[in-house]
C-alpha cells in the first residue's frame, strides 16, 4: 500500500497494517499517543469493523478498509460533514481508476455510496476530544473491490461483481490524493457549500418516495434535496417539509429493516445524555443529528 505522491508532498502519512480490529479503533489509539497527522491507517482484513449504529461489518481480505486521522479539521459541530467529503472522495478515486462507472455511482445519504442502486462502500466518521485543544477525527472508509457482504437489510455489491478488477493497492493511492484535494475543498467547512453541491450532483433517489428511519419514528415523503447543514428534507403528504439531521434511508417499498440490537444502539441516547458525555467519550459523527440552528449534536 502507498500514498499518492501528492498526498506524500502535502505530509500525509501511512501505516499498512495486516490484520486490525478496526482501522479507525487503531487511528484513534494512535491519536491518544499524539501521533502527527494527517496519518492514514489501512488494513487487509478486520476482525472488528464495524458500521453506523454499531453495525459489525465484514472485513476479509480483497476490500479496502482505511482510516484517515485529522485534528482538528474544523469545530466539532462542522465535522459530521466530512462524511459528505468522503464520499466525494471515494467517488473521485473510484473514477479516476474505472471511469467507464461515472453514469453507474450514485450516493446515498448520508454515507454510502451505490454502485447500480447497491452498496458498494460506506463511510464512518468518529471523533474524540483528545484535550481541551484537540478533537480527532477519523474517517474510516471501506470499499468492496472483490467481494460483499451478504444477509444485511440492504443490497450490496463488489466492484469485482460488475466486472471492474480494481485492487485496494490501485485504489488506496487514488483515494489518498482525492481525500487530500476534497478536503481542500471543504476548508475546515467554509467550502462545505461546493460539497454540498457536489454530492447532490451525485445524490441517489431526489425526487423519489423513501422511507426515514430515526430514532422515534419512521417517516416517508419525497426525498427533495439537503439543506444549507447537510440535512435531507423531505416532502411530506400533507404538503410540510421535514429536515432530517440523522437517519437511515431505505426505498419505498422496501422490505423492514431489523430495529433490535446494535441497529438502534446509536440513536438509543438522549441528546441531555449525549451532550454531557461529549467531552469525555466517543463520538460517532456520522450518527450525530444536526439540531435546529443548523449545528451537530455530540454523541
Amino acid at each position: 500500500m502507498r500514498l499518492h505522491r501528492s498526498a506524500v508532498a502535502a505530509g500525509v502519512r501511512l501505516i499498512a497494517c495486516d490484520t486490525v480490529g478496526s482501522t479507525n479503533e487503531e487511528a484513534l489509539a494512535l491519536a491518544r499517543t499524539g501521533a502527527p497527522v494527517p496519518l492514514w491507517v489501512t488494513a487487509r482484513r478486520q476482525t472488528a469493523g464495524r458500521g453506523r449504529r454499531g453495525r459489525q461489518w465484514v472485513s476479509e481480505a480483497g476490500n479496502l478498509y482505511a482510516s484517515l486521522l485529522l485534528n482538528n479539521p474544523s469545530s466539532p459541530e462542522r465535522a459530521p460533514e466530512l462524511s459528505f467529503v468522503a464520499a466525494l472522495a471515494a467517488t473521485d478515486a473510484i473514477l479516476e481508476a474505472a471511469p467507464q462507472l461515472a453514469a453507474r455511482l450514485s450516493l446515498k445519504w448520508p454515507n454510502d455510496l451505490l454502485l447500480d442502486r447497491a452498496k458498494v462502500a460506506g463511510i464512518l466518521v468518529e471523533g474524540e476530544s483528545m484535550s481541551s485543544r484537540t478533537f480527532a477525527v477519523v474517517i474510516g472508509i471501506g470499499v468492496n473491490c472483490t467481494h460483499s457482504p451478504g444477509n444485511t437489510s440492504t443490497a450490496t455489491t463488489s466492484l469485482a461483481a460488475t466486472g471492474i478488477e480494481i485492487t485496494p493497492a490501485v485504489l488506496f493511492p487514488q483515494l489518498s490524493a482525492a481525500m487530500r484535494d476534497r478536503i481542500q475543498q471543504w476548508d475546515h467547512g467554509k467550502g462545505f457549500s461546493t460539497i454540498r453541491a457536489d454530492w447532490l450532483m451525485r445524490a441517489a433517489g431526489i425526487g423519489e418516495v423513501i422511507r426515514v428511519r430515526t430514532a422515534h419514528v419512521d417517516s416517508e415523503g419525497v426525498f427533495t434535496g439537503l439543506d444549507a447543514a447537510g440535512r435531507l428534507i423531505l416532502a411530506m403528504a400533507d404538503g410540510s417539509t421535514r429536515s432530517i439531521g440523522a437517519g437511515e434511508v431505505f426505498p419505498f417499498g422496501a422490505p423492514e429493516p431489523p430495529t433490535t440490537g446494535s441497529d438502534r444502539t446509536r440513536d438509543d441516547v438522549s441528546s441531555e445524555d449525549a451532550a454531557k458525555a461529549a467531552l469525555t467519550r466517543q463520538a460517532r459523527l456520522t450518527d450525530m443529528p444536526a439540531s435546529e440552528n443548523g449545528e451537530w449534536e455530540s454523541r
